[in-house]
Parts: structure tokens; C-alpha cells; sequence
């Protein structure tokens, strides 16, 4: 699957920027193009400067409303991020359309903070417009959500994550969820190599499902391929990702290159294994039964996968999500490793999504009750009685 990735913001534009190594990643190594191109799009010019990947031109690096905000952002007010987005998309959207290659696309995905200002207000805009410009594409957003320490030290957090999500919900095909809370930092790391480190870790699940259907070399072709087709069929509405990878290279020194009965249930209990810690590591906690669609993806040497592997997965998926369409594929790409890649969409209820949903319904009726109170409040002595100088 080939992808168009946009990244508005500041968090948005890091996302792209690895989605860009991750091209790099495959072109190098597998010979594959997996996005066509790579954008930053944001309202601060230091935020763009700091990208390392995206190419540095102003094609790629896009600075919209320089006029109200002189390049250094609209201070996480995500109104002024969408009003910005509005006066500029056109600026954007010529942009893409001087990418090489850009009919060869299957779909578009823009990446954005929900918690910010230009990525939160912009990324629903930009998708509208988008959508009506590339009508035969779909258009996925992935939101990333704040951490707990910044939901607890502004209230504005809560608000522009609410509103950020439902404007997605409302126009994307599906809207692909991440928790930056699921992701462990290290204490002792600086906050730039615990934040790129969590950038990697977001981008990373879609590392080998986009390869997959483009793979070139006969040997490394599944079985059972999973291509663009699938996975455009299978993401709908909520949408959250899982990925682990188990190495099996202690597994060949224990039983050797025999292929008896205890290696081939160790690879079968391994591959269940593998499927468990993705669902552990959902991008964001949620019930796998309610989702509608659900995809998983087996990546392994050639030798690894078999039936019963595919088998034990696809049984064990629909036992965990009974109500999904499921979809599978494999890859025989890895070479000391299995790798289960899993997707999860359609999903009739997010807890953590909903929690927001309900705060910022409180929030804005404490706000509108504080400032009732500051109006009625009286000010030391009567103002009208105060001559002014003006």
C-alpha cells in the first residue's frame, strides 16, 4: 500500500517525518516505495525546521497563516489552527499535486496532536478538502492523544482533544487512533530522545503492512497476500493498531532445525503469543469484541508459516473480536523473527474517547458558569465613576 502522508503540527509533522525513514527504511532494504510523499504543514517555522527526513523545500515543508500568526503558531488554539487551515488549503493541496507519481497512491493519511492548535484544528479541514479534491482516494486520519501530566496541567487540553476527534470522526474514512500514554519513556533519556523514541514506536506497526502488498521478490510474496485492497475494506470509523515481534532464534537452538512435534506447537503457541502482547499493546486500551473489521498480519521467515499458524491466529482473533469481518495475510519477509501486526477498527466504543467526550461537556459548562461569575463579579470601586484618559 502506497500512502500520501501529511503531518499538521507540531507532533503531526515528527509522525510524517518517520513515516519518510520508514520509506527510506524500505527502499534501502526491500527495494519497496511504500509513500510517494511525505508533508509537513504547520504554522510555527521552527517546528518545521526541526524535521529531519521531509525534503527541506517549501513544497514539502508548508508554513500556512503567516499573515495572523508571523510563523511562530497560534498558541494551541485550535479555532485559530482550523481558521488558518480554511485560508490556506488551497496552498496545501497545490502542493501535492506536483508530487511525481501522485495517481499511484492508494490512500492519504494525516497525522496530527490532538492536544495542539494547528494540528488538532487543522486536521479535519485539510481532510475536507482533500476529500473533495481526490474523491476516488480514501483519507485516514491518525490522532495522537496527550499525555495524562498534560491533561492535568490545562484544561485547553481536554477541550481541543474533544473537538479535534469528533471533527475526524465526522470526515475520514476512519480515524486511527494512538495513545502517547501506551508508550514507556525512560527517565533518564532527554525529553527529545524519549519523544523520537515514541515517534518510531507509533510509526513502526505500519512498517510491514504496507510492505507486504508491495513486495517484489517471489520469495518474500505470501501465500495469502494482504494488499492495499484489504486493508482500505477492513479501516472504518475508530480505528486502533497493535503490533509485537517475538525472535526466535532461541527457539532454533533449543529444538535444532528438527521439525518434530514439540518445535512445531512451540511455533503455533509463539504465533498466539505474539497475537496476545499486540492486543496487549493496542495504541489505545479498547475491547477487541466491539470492533466490526479486524485485520491481522503474519511476519515470519518462510519456513515459520504454515497453515496451522494461520489457522491458530484467525481462530484465536474471532474468538477475541466475534462480531468482526477478519482479514489475514502473511509475509515471509522476517528472518530471526514473528511479527503480528493487528488492526482493529470499526469499533463501537472507546472508553478513553468517550471520557473525553463527557469532561469537555463538563468543562464547557464550568467555563461558562466562571465567567457569569467574573461579569457579576464588582471591581475595587465603580469603573464608571473613574475618569479615562483615552
Amino acid at each position: 500500500m502506497k500512502l500520501v502522508v501529511i503531518g499538521l503540527g507540531q507532533c503531526g509533522g515528527r509522525i510524517a517525518d518517520e513515516f519518510a525513514r520508514l520509506n527510506r527504511k524500505a527502499v534501502s532494504q526491500r527495494g519497496i516505495e511504500i509513500v510517494i510523499g511525505a508533508f509537513a504543514v504547520n504554522t510555527d517555522i521552527a517546528d518545521l525546521s526541526g524535521l529531519r527526513r521531509i525534503k527541506p523545500d517549501y513544497e514539502h515543508r508548508i508554513l500556512i497563516g503567516g499573515r495572523k500568526t508571523g510563523g511562530h503558531g497560534v498558541g494551541k488554539i485550535n479555532e485559530l489552527g482550523a481558521e488558518v487551515a480554511k485560508e490556506d488549503a488551497n496552498k496545501i493541496i497545490d502542493a501535492m499535486r506536483l508530487t511525481k507519481r501522485l495517481t499511484d497512491a492508494d490512500a492519504f493519511l494525516l497525522t496530527a496532536g490532538a492536544a495542539g492548535g494547528t494540528g488538532s484544528g487543522a486536521i479535519a479541514i485539510v481532510t475536507r478538502f482533500i476529500k473533495e479534491r481526490f474523491i476516488d482516494k480514501p483519507v485516514y486520519n491518525l490522532i495522537i492523544l496527550p499525555f495524562e501530566h498534560e491533561e492535568q496541567a490545562e484544561e485547553r487540553t481536554i477541550y481541543n482533544t474533544a473537538t479535534c476527534l469528533k471533527s475526524s470522526y465526522l470526515v475520514a474514512d476512519a480515524t486511527l487512533i494512538v495513545d502517547n500514554q501506551r508508550y514507556e519513556s525512560h527517565q533518564n533519556s532527554s525529553m527529545r530522545s524519549n519523544l523520537a523514541n515514541i515517534n518510531a514506536m507509533i510509526a513502526e506497526p505500519f512498517y510491514n503492512l504496507l510492505c507486504a502488498g508491495e513486495e517484489k521478490k517471489y520469495g518474500y510474496i505470501g501465500a495469502k497476500v494482504l494488499d492495499a485492497g484489504d486493508i482500505i475494506q477492513t479501516l472504518a470509523g475508530w480505528t486502533i493498531l497493535g503490533h509485537n515481534r517475538i525472535n526466535l532464534s532461541w527457539l532454533r537452538f533449543l529444538w535444532g532445525q528438527k521439525r518434530d512435534f514439540r518445535s512445531k506447537a512451540s511455533e503455533t503457541e509463539k504465533g498466539i503469543q505474539a497475537m496476545n502482547a499486540a492486543v496487549s499493546k493496542l495504541s489505545v486500551p479498547a475491547n477487541p469484541a466491539d470492533s466490526r473489521r479486524a485485520l491481522y498480519l503474519v511476519s515470519a521467515p518462510p519456513r515459520e508459516i504454515n497453515i496451522d499458524l494461520l489457522k491458530e491466529l484467525g481462530s484465536h482473533l474471532k474468538n477475541l473480536a466475534p462480531d468482526a469481518i477478519i482479514r489475514s495475510g502473511d509475509y515471509p519477509r522476517e528472518k530471526n523473527s514473528l511479527g503480528v501486526s493487528l488492526i482493529l477498527s470499526e469499533l463501537s466504543d472507546i472508553a478513553k474517547i468517550r471520557n473525553y467526550f463527557t469532561r469537555t461537556i463538563s468543562l464547557i459548562s464550568s467555563i461558562k458558569m466562571r465567567q457569569e461569575r467574573m461579569d457579576q463579579r464588582p471591581v475595587e470601586g465603580n469603573l464608571k465613576d473613574i475618569p479615562s484618559l483615552l
